[in-house]
């Protein structure tokens, strides 16, 4: 057995001292490089003392795994290492494909079905309006008889294929009724599933990612703030998490007015009392899943505007505590104002925490790029926030990777969003497998799983366990990360840790068991 494997399960104060005594007991012989003249152990010394600081400087350095969560570990290792032998062989380009191209391979495996019954802790980082299934979307949505789908050129105001809901008697010009237009053009359905779900084959080359994105956004909101729809919409997205095994959700929620035939507009809090009233009904049947909502505005927007709602926020933070969590800002990373821009609302920010007594954490979009010219983490991070949303190129800067470090601030990673947009070609090169390389903690979500066509996380869990060559420790500790970095009073975190410790337990007992006949 070598010095790591002992070293690799014991505090690092502990590795220090075995790996010492371990060296002491090593046999010295000469070895000879380049004319040089050095004793054998001296060179595996050197090594080994190298690979061991590394060892030590990793995120999940900390985690010491159980007797069968190792056993456990040895099996998805055998697992991986099989599949890594199909992909070599069938899919040589798999990690670089797009990914609606492997998303049906990728179910079949029995991985993926492990992976599928993992405990996930939270979802740190996810939008709303992007939250669940566009094909349930559009079975819900022509089932509506007051459902419309527009189907003439884009315009100003409306998109191809955007859906709304009126009265018959007051229908705009260019919109059909969306159940016929379904009967009536069979492949239209297989059209506004395309037009509603971000799918890269579906594109030009010429078109522009975030702003097809956007549209996909655009087109569906009308009817996800028709007031009868959004309850059901969140309560399938609620479902659909817990399906996944997740038992805590932050939306980066954008408030608008929802509306319904009886009013035009409701206030915001109706939007908040609805939701309290879709997760009440949820827990009847799933009592330790929780929600927060992290108040969402748009980096286009000029900084009176945001001081508006940064007003409102502070609002509805004073009257809903428990569950307005935080604030951030959107848009496209390298288009939008940056963080500096805001500088006066930041300002009026901490004014309103002083003159409140309220806390509303800052939870910022930064570092959405590939660009060394987009400096918006230098401002984020001096804003002092408990956590990054997405932070690509954290990585072009060596002395604020430390600062993140140093800081405990967590990335919230959204692997697969970052390669259907662009960012990442092969998730082989995902920066976030730097980042926990170098001791920054992160987590894993999947930011618009419903645009992106799939639901939960199991799929950016599968593609991080593959892709960045991790282990069970590691995954570990990216689960729980989702908990002890959420936006949780201190009492609740503790029982959701407890909760999760105990169906992380459960999990490895059994998927032991499932794998025992194989193994």
């Amino acid at each position: 057995m070598t010095q790591i494997h002992v070293l690799k399960n014991l505090s690092i104060q502990k590795r220090t001292l075995v790996f010492l005594f371990l060296s002491l007991l090593s046999g010295c012989s000469k070895y000879h490089n380049n004319g040089g003249n050095h004793t054998k152990c001296n060179y595996e010394i050197a090594k080994e003392a190298l690979i061991v600081r590394d060892y030590n400087t990793t995120f999940d350095s900390d985690i010491v795994l159980s007797k069968q969560e190792k056993v456990l570990d040895k099996r998805l290792q055998i697992l991986k290492d099989s599949f890594k032998l199909v992909i070599e062989t069938k899919h040589p380009s798999f990690y670089k494909v797009l990914f609606e191209n492997i998303k049906d391979f990728i179910e079949t495996t029995t991985l993926f079905k492990i992976l599928k019954t993992m405990p996930k802790g939270g979802l740190l980082h996810v939008h709303s309006g992007g939250m669940t299934d566009v094909k349930w979307v559009i079975e819900r949505a022509k089932q509506l008889v007051n459902c419309y789908v527009y189907l003439e050129k884009d315009n100003k105001n409306t998109l191809y294929g955007q859906l709304g809901i009126f009265e018959k008697n007051k229908v705009p010009a260019g919109y059909i009724a969306l159940g016929k237009a379904i009967r009536s053009t069979p492949d239209f359905e297989a059209e506004l599933y395309n037009l509603l779900v971000f799918k890269k084959e579906t594109l030009r080359e010429e078109d522009d990612y975030w702003v097809e994105f956007e549209k996909r956004f655009k087109r569906m909101m009308p009817l996800v703030n028709y007031r009868p729809f959004f309850k059901t919409y969140y309560q399938k997205s609620f479902l659909d998490l817990i399906e996944d095994q997740v038992d805590h959700v932050e939306i980066r929620f954008v408030f608008g007015n929802l509306w319904d035939e009886k009013n035009r507009t409701y206030p915001m809090d109706v939007m908040v009392e609805d939701l309290k009233e879709v997760l009440t009904e949820v827990r009847r049947s799933h009592p330790s899943f929780s929600l927060s909502l992290i108040y969402t505005s748009f980096k286009f927007l000029d900084v009176s505007q945001i001081n508006l709602q940064l007003e409102e926020a502070f609002r509805l933070k004073r009257k809903y505590s428990g569950l307005i969590a935080g604030f951030d800002l959107v848009a496209e990373e390298d288009r939008g104002h940056t963080i500096d821009f805001y500088q006066k609302s930041w300002e009026k920010h901490d004014s309103l925490q002083r003159v409140t007594g309220l806390k509303l954490p800052l939870f910022l979009h930064a570092g959405e790029s590939n660009s060394i010219i987009n400096k918006n983490l230098y401002g984020a991070i001096l804003l002092g926030p408990k956590r990054i949303g997405h932070g690509i190129n954290l990585l072009l800067y060596p002395g604020l990777m430390e600062e993140v470090k140093q800081h405990n601030i967590l990335v919230e990673v959204n692997p697969l969003s970052n390669q259907i947009l662009g960012y990442v070609a092969d998730m082989r090169n995902h920066p976030a497998r730097i980042f926990l390389r170098n001791g920054i903690q992160c987590s894993v979500n999947s930011d618009d799983p419903g645009v992106f066509g799939y639901q939960g996380l199991t799929y950016d869990f599968f593609m991080v366990y593959m892709a960045w060559e991790l282990d069970l420790k590691a995954i570990k500790k990216l689960v729980f990360n989702s908990i002890r970095y959420a936006a949780l009073e201190k009492e609740l975190k503790e029982k959701a840790l407890k909760k999760l410790n105990d169906r992380w337990k459960i999990f490895v007992r059994k998927t032991n068991s499932f794998l025992s006949p194989q193994f």
